[in-house]
C-alpha cells in the first residue's frame, strides 16, 4: 500500500504519516517550504519519503504524482490560516488561501484519481468546524474549508462507480501550531466551549484518518472531530 499525505511534516499530517508507516504503508509526505521542521520530521520518521512541493502549483503536484510508482490512499491536509476581519483582508490574501486549501485539495485529488482510477482507493480531505459552522475573523479560512466540504460530497458520488471513497475530517480547535497564536485567556475561552472541556490532539484527529481510509463502505462523509464543539 502506498500513500501520498500533504502538509505531511508537523501537526496533523505528522501524525497521519507515523499512523500510516506503522500500518506498513509506504508514504510520501509533502511540505511546502519549512525544511527545519522537514529535518524533524524526517529524524522521527525515517521510512517516510519527504518532498517539497506547493500543492497550489499544478505543475509541482503533477510532478509528484508520476515519482509515485502507484497510489492508494491519498491524505489532503496542507492548509494555511487567516486571521483578518473582512474590511482588512486584502485581494491577494483571499486567493492564497483559496489556492492552498481548496484549490490544493481539487490538484492532489485530480492527478491522484488518474493513479486509482483503475485499481480504487481512498482520499480523505481535511477540512473544519469553521467550514462548517463559520468563524468570526477568518471569512476566507471558513470560506476555503466550506469549499472542501462540498467538493468532498460531490467527489464521492462521481468516484465512488470506480470504488474509489472521499471523505473529510472536520476537526475543531487542536492543539497544533496553527493555533499557537492565541493567548492564554483565548484558550481558555474556547474550552468553555467545547464539552468535552480541552482542546483536541492531532492524534486523534490523525486515527479518525486512518479510519476513513480503511473503511471500504463509508464515503462522501464529513466527520466532525471536535470535542462536541
Amino acid at each position: 500500500m502506498r500513500a501520498l499525505v500533504t502538509g505531511g511534516t508537523r501537526g496533523i499530517g505528522l501524525e497521519v504519516c507515523r499512523l500510516l508507516s506503522e500500518e506498513g504503508v509506504f508514504v510520501t509526505a509533502l511540505y511546502s517550504s519549512d525544511e527545519e521542521a522537514m529535518e524533524r520530521a524526517k529524524s522521527t520518521l525515517p521510512a517516510v519519503s519527504f518532498v517539497r512541493a506547493d500543492v497550489s502549483d499544478e505543475r509541482q503536484v503533477e510532478e509528484v504524482m508520476r515519482t509515485l510508482p502507484t497510489l492508494d490512499y491519498l491524505v489532503n491536509n496542507a492548509g494555511i490560516a487567516l486571521f483578518s476581519q473582512v474590511q482588512d483582508t486584502s485581494l491577494s490574501d483571499w486567493e492564497r488561501v483559496m489556492a492552498v486549501n481548496a484549490g490544493g485539495t481539487f490538484l492532489c485529488c485530480k492527478h491522484a484519481v488518474k493513479r486509482m482510477l483503475s485499481r480504487g482507493g481512498a482520499i480523505v480531505n481535511t477540512s473544519s468546524v469553521w467550514g462548517e459552522r463559520g468563524g468570526s475573523c477568518e471569512s476566507a479560512y471558513s470560506a476555503s474549508k466550506g469549499a472542501v466540504i462540498a467538493f468532498t460530497k460531490a467527489l464521492a458520488s462521481e468516484l465512488a462507480p470506480s470504488s474509489i471513497t472521499v471523505n473529510c475530517v472536520a476537526p475543531g480547535v487542536i492543539d497544533t501550531a496553527m493555533n499557537a497564536r492565541l493567548t492564554e485567556k483565548e484558550r481558555k475561552a474556547l474550552e468553555v466551549e467545547i464539552p468535552l472541556g480541552r482542546f483536541g490532539t492531532s492524534e486523534e484527529v490523525a486515527r479518525a484518518v486512518l479510519f476513513l481510509l480503511k473503511n471500504r463502505y463509508i464515503t462522501g462523509q464529513i466527520l466532525g472531530v471536535n470535542g462536541g464543539f
